[in-house]
């Protein structure tokens, strides 16, 4: 009877040992995979206009957090809707993002993105891409910079790395008799631009 007990024992300890030793190789098998995992992975899992679709409030910095859905991603840029309408976006480049506030299920769901969150297209549209799309769209815009400052106006160019800003009232269209100044503006010193006579300051 003994010798019995002591197989089970063995048996016993070496199924436990077993148990720990996969526990062990799953924690360090998704440890590896979250390394692997990147901002704009996560904030694909985030986006979209499907049930799942949550508002999230982006920090770009100098006072400004923007809580609303996410309803665009390119390369290096998200576009939020927090006035309900493309009409009035905000497009935020992703190195100016200094945090993002979410709810705790979204943050772990967004850890298990969807590989088809994001289409390859999208991908690759740049924040210069997206900057000329506004560009095309000769839309009024409002550009708040990294120290804080916000320049109204229509974004008359776009070139690799900066946008030539006319300045005029915020939600007057472009004249000429109306403008007050250009302005080259990096697109390293943007914070956020607010689309379509959106209000000054985000929500």
């Amino acid at each position: 009877m003994r010798w019995d007990r002591f197989f089970e024992d063995v048996e016993d300890q070496l199924a436990s040992e077993w148990e720990a030793e996969r526990a062990a190789l799953e924690t360090e098998a998704e440890r590896l995979r979250l390394s692997r995992l990147s901002l704009h992975e996560r904030l694909a899992a985030l986006s979209g206009g499907g049930a799942e679709t949550i508002a999230v409030g982006v920090d770009a910095g100098a006072d400004a957090v923007i809580t609303a859905p996410i309803v665009g991603l390119g390369a290096d840029w998200l576009l939020l809707s927090p006035w309900g309408s493309r009409a009035g976006a905000a497009l935020v480049p992703l190195a100016a993002i200094v945090s993002v506030s979410l709810p705790h299920a979204d943050l772990l769901r967004s850890a298990r993105p969807d590989a088809a969150s994001a289409s390859t297209v999208a991908r690759r549209a740049t924040f210069g891409f997206a900057v000329r799309d506004v560009v095309r769209r000769r839309a009024g815009v409002s550009v708040h910079t990294r120290d804080g400052r916000t320049l109204s106006g229509t974004i008359d160019r776009a070139g690799a790395d900066h946008l030539d800003l006319a300045l005029h009232d915020a939600g007057a269209p472009r004249r000429a008799s109306d403008i007050v100044g250009y302005r080259l503006v990096p697109f390293s010193s943007i914070a956020w631009i607010a689309v379509d006579g959106a209000p000054a300051r985000p929500v």
